[in-house]
């Protein structure tokens, strides 16, 4: 494991309060490395950042289809939600055609993470569920896929079930990897480990789909992608990153725990990863923009976009300005 390197200072007032360090991998459309910084090798768990290729085998086999679930509701499998009221709505909808139990899914109950939706919760005096953990619609979708695999779908969290073999192996192919570690996630299910390359490969193939090996995979990742531009929402809500980046039509993005992200250009065949190391996931907007703005590849709506999440400003509770962000890394090279 290489050593990570400065990727943001943050300063409070004018000293200099935090160094986030970290690693970043960028490689063309025939998976050469073009860029990096720190280690392209590093371990680092893919967390959320999986789901868009958790997704990729319930398409695959045609589940969405088999039970009536729409474009819009099958994006939610690949998505990170906030709970909002359309989410909830559209778990309920896969959950009633697709005859899935709530109580099924391992997670324990949680509350909405998005706070208006939580709020409102409170105040109908509606308890925690379990389909309000952000992670519920890639556990519905490996639900589906355990059932058709002929797995006991209360098992489809185990790390050897049906389920979450096909997913790994479809993780090694997107990713062009054998190499797979493995570990638990916070929701319950097995959490995969690539280097770092790998997770930009995978985006990588995401917009390029002509260059996976199992023809078939590659026909459901042509399929699938463009439903997360039409639905961004289902990605992860309002005002969040992945939905901000994925309404981008030239943008296949999403994040995972603790620092990691990866996204795809697709007019470039690019793809993108990057971890910081301490796990701060707040400098992710100024990290995508300062990366987006190096290749050139920064649209002006997107970057109006993603300014509202203030990157590059620290704001106190009170909205007042204590301090900012700076990128310290470089030598990327413009597309």
């Amino acid at each position: 494991m290489g050593e990570p390197v400065p990727l943001i200072y943050e300063y409070r007032g004018d000293v200099l309060d935090l160094i986030h360090l970290g690693h970043i991998a960028i490689v063309d459309e025939k998976s050469n490395i073009i860029y990096s910084a720190g280690d392209p090798e590093n371990i680092v768990f893919y967390r959320s950042a999986s789901k868009p290729m958790q997704a990729i085998p319930a398409i695959r086999y045609g589940l969405n289809k088999e039970y009536g679930i729409t474009d819009e509701e099958s994006v939610i499998f690949a998505g990170s939600h906030a709970g909002e009221p359309f989410h909830i709505a559209a778990l309920e909808s896969i959950f009633s055609k697709a005859d899935l139990n709530e109580e099924t899914l391992i997670m324990k109950p949680a509350v909405p993470m998005n706070v208006t939706a939580n709020e409102e919760r409170i105040g109908k005096g509606l308890p925690r569920r379990k389909m309000y953990h952000n992670c519920s619609g890639k556990h519905a979708a490996l639900m589906l896929l355990q059932r058709k695999l002929g797995g006991k779908i209360e098992d489809y969290w185990k790390l050897d079930s049906p389920a979450q073999l096909e997913v790994m192996e479809t993780i090694k192919i997107l990713g062009e990897t054998r190499r797979v570690e493995t570990g638990l996630d916070g929701c319950g299910v097995p959490v995969f480990a690539v280097g770092l390359k790998y997770i930009a490969i995978s985006f990588k193939n995401l917009v390029r789909p002509a260059g996976i090996c199992d023809e078939a995979l590659a026909q459901t990742v042509e399929d699938f992608t463009p439903l997360i531009h039409k639905y961004p929402l289902m990605m992860a809500g309002t005002g969040r990153i992945c939905t901000l980046l994925n309404q981008d039509p030239n943008i296949v993005a999403k994040g995972g725990a603790n620092g990691v992200y990866g996204f795809a250009l697709k007019k470039e065949g690019v793809g993108v990863a990057f971890k910081v190391s301490d796990g701060t996931e707040q400098t992710w907007p100024l990290l995508a923009l300062g990366i987006l703005e190096a290749l050139g590849c920064l649209s002006p709506e997107t970057k109006e976009r993603m300014e509202e999440l203030h990157p590059s400003i620290i704001l106190n509770n009170n909205d007042a300005e204590a301090g900012r962000r700076e990128i310290v890394f470089g030598g990327i090279t413009r597309l």
